[in-house]
């Protein structure tokens, strides 16, 4: 493989941005791409992939390395030696790669191999946490949210079908395949910007990761209901609702931050769902307005998001170890306060992209347990994890109100 010192350079830039002015990587991937318009899809990819793949493993290659936060630019400089070394190339003749010892990386890296946290490079917090609570499954999890997440999209059937969107953008030049376990699924077998395409643009998919793609179809929904998305941010979920509904019936888009929800607006324009309504929390009483009324509650809750690190590898260093205790009180007050929309012989999905039981299954028992669940009961729930579906970790559970 032969390197190009102006994209290695680059890729310092957006580990300077993210290690040490704390900005999140997707932001300064996205200002560092901005610099340069001669750069082609391969150069914008290398920059992307590489600095995604050591913000992934920073405390493994900074060990090996032996550089220490903050990282100055010969810190950064060596972390992408040791990342060139670790991916089997040779290391270009340039200054910055002066006197690296390529023997002593690469027998830094077997002798890391005997501590899972440091091999897989997570914090040793995080480690304890998810050892803890998975046992012997968090060592493959550990290592598959680690692997880079595909690109997955979700075909909008209010405009159409699989087959014609695989065809659409076939024709583009995107070719894609497809996993019989998610019916509305199209995987791509090349990373590109699909945002560009002129199926985007016409509203014929959405952007979403499979085992999030379970998420809505799990509330059973049928046209004509009255549908509450109690977290609804800027709408995936929403948005499928609305085709699972076909538009007939009412979907409720609640949310606290208006720019979210002006967001999902703009998205459900291009996506053709005119069923959709937006309304700001921003007050107790929008809440107490819909007690009682709602056939299907979907609360999609806020969490440490520890399932879908393969696309957010910096939230390992980002997130810190008294958020999960926050999140969890957050969580159960979600419940009790929205659990009240749900009418008698209505079902409400409660749902997370974590892999901990203190925010998925326990949580869910611990409301069932207090007064506002006790008119609820339990019927079934699902966990996705990394290592056996392939894809982000998710949990849902369904309960039905008696």
């Amino acid at each position: 493989m032969r390197f190009h010192h102006n994209l290695v350079q680059a890729t310092v830039d957006a580990l300077h941005i993210i290690f040490n002015e704390g900005k999140y990587a997707d932001q300064a991937i996205q200002k560092i791409l901005k610099r340069d318009t001669r750069w082609g899809s391969r150069d914008r990819g290398f920059i992307a992939e590489t600095t995604y793949d050591i913000v992934r493993y920073k405390r493994l290659y900074a060990h090996i390395a032996n550089a220490s936060e903050p990282f100055n630019q010969a810190d950064l400089w060596r972390l992408t030696s040791v990342w060139i070394v670790l991916k089997g190339h040779t290391l270009p003749a340039w200054e910055e790669y002066y006197n690296t010892p390529e023997r002593r990386i690469k027998g830094m890296f077997d002798e890391a191999g005997k501590d899972l946290a440091l091999k897989e490079s997570y914090p040793d917090w995080m480690h304890k946490l998810c050892s803890d609570a998975l046992g012997d499954l968090w060592k493959k999890e550990a290592h598959a949210l680690n692997q880079q997440a595909e690109v997955i999209l979700r075909v909008n059937t209010l405009k159409g079908d699989l087959k014609t969107l695989k065809e659409k953008l076939y024709a583009e030049e995107i070719a894609t395949h497809t996993d019989e376990r998610f019916p509305n699924a199209l995987i791509l077998d090349e990373r590109t910007n699909v945002f560009a395409t002129t199926a985007f643009k016409d509203g014929c998919f959405e952007v979403q990761d499979a085992g999030s793609q379970l998420i809505a179809p799990f509330l059973n929904v049928e046209p004509g209901m009255r549908v509450m998305d109690a977290c609804a941010g800027a709408g995936g979920k929403a948005l499928h609702l609305a085709a699972l509904m076909g538009n007939k019936g009412q979907v409720i888009a609640t949310d606290i931050y208006q720019n979210k929800l002006n967001e999902l607006k703009r998205r459900g324009r291009r996506a053709g769902a005119h069923n959709i309504e937006t309304r700001l929390i921003d007050s107790s009483k929008v809440i107490k307005k819909l007690h009682d009324k709602m056939d299907r509650l979907l609360i999609d809750a806020p969490c440490s998001g520890l399932g879908v690190l393969r696309r957010n590898p910096d939230a390992k260093w980002k997130l810190q170890p008294e958020f999960i205790e926050e999140i969890k009180a957050t969580q159960a007050d979600i419940l009790d306060r929205y659990s009240k929309v749900v009418k008698s012989g209505g079902e409400m999905v409660y749902a997370t992209c974590s892999i901990l039981p203190a925010e998925n299954n326990e949580q869910v028992q611990a409301f069932l347990a207090r007064e506002s669940g006790a008119a609820f009961e339990f019927v079934e729930d699902k966990t996705l994890l990394s290592h056996t579906d392939g894809f982000d970790g998710f949990y849902m559970a369904r309960l039905k109100k008696k």
